[in-house]
Formats: C-alpha cells, sequence, structure tokens
C-alpha cells in the first residue's frame, strides 16, 4: 500500500518536514517522475518509490555525503513490510538512491527518469535545471523548456 508506506516514511522524518528535501519535495519528485515515465517506459513503482527514498535520509539541507545510500539501506529495511519489488527492480531502486547525487547521467530508462524527475524540482532552490545534465531525452526536452506545467495537461498526470 503505497500511501501507507508515505505515511510511515513521512512520520519518520521530522526535521525534514519543512525542508527544501522534505516530503513536499518528494511528491514533486514523484509528480515529474510520473510525467517523464509517459515517454521513458521507466517502471513505475520504482520511480515512486525513489521519490519517497532518495532524500528521506537527509541529516540537512546542505551537503550531506551519503544521504542517497542511508535512504536505500532505509528502503531494504522496509522491503516486504511496506511495499514489495522483484530483485531486479529493487536494484534498480537502490541503485538510483544511493548514487542520485554523485553520478551525472544514466543510460538506464528507469535509473535516468528517477534522477531527471529530482533534477527538474531544482526550481525549489532556485537552480534552472540544465539540459546537458538529464539522462532522458523528456527530461531535457522539459528541462529546456524551463518548467514542466506545459507537460501535465498534455500527459494527464
Amino acid at each position: 500500500d503505497y500511501d501507507r508506506l508515505w505515511q510511515h516514511v513521512s512520520a519518520q522524518c521530522h526535521a525534514l518536514e519543512h525542508s527544501v528535501h522534505g516530503p513536499d519535495h518528494w511528491r514533486r519528485v514523484e509528480r515529474n517522475g510520473l510525467v517523464l515515465s509517459t515517454r521513458t517506459g521507466a517502471n513505475i513503482a520504482v520511480v515512486r518509490l525513489f521519490a519517497i527514498f532518495h532524500d528521506c535520509r537527509r541529516e540537512n539541507d546542505l551537503f550531506d555525503e551519503g544521504h542517497g545510500a542511508r535512504g536505500a539501506e532505509y528502503a531494504m529495511n522496509l522491503r516486504n513490510t511496506f511495499f514489495d519489488l522483484p530483485d531486479d527492480a529493487f536494484e534498480l531502486l537502490l541503485y538510483a538512491c544511493k548514487w542520485h547525487t554523485n553520478v551525472q547521467r544514466h543510460d538506464h530508462p528507469t535509473i535516468g527518469t528517477c534522477w531527471d524527475a529530482d533534477r527538474l524540482d531544482l526550481g525549489r532552490i532556485s537552480v534552472i535545471p540544465d539540459p546537458e545534465f538529464m539522462s532522458t531525452d523528456f527530461g531535457r526536452e522539459i528541462a529546456k523548456c524551463g518548467s514542466i506545467q506545459p507537460f501535465l495537461n498534455a500527459t494527464n498526470v
């Protein structure tokens, strides 16, 4: 149950409640990922789980080395209790969480979609997403446009 997982993880992250990396950001990353998935063919379950776990173990809003790996570890702890994923999809989730701030781009459609979904929300910290750092063609297209807004109605997300 995705809503139950969301509530559980959010409740564990009180320090992030009003953070630029907190639950509001996670929801936008989820939305961005669902929009991107309409063209990238990404595994939607992985994209939605990435949105929750990628920043949920941050200790601060500044440079926080290892927060993605901590998020991946947290996902390992909740697997088979709050959610199920086949092993191959779970490995994609772990990789996407662990490396989302350390590696610039990825060719795998699911990992690339996860990372682009996160990067397309950089406007929250007054950074314009750079198409050069997008992994997917659709991510680059959205970044070049300067906003995901025109794509929301077109994709019915």
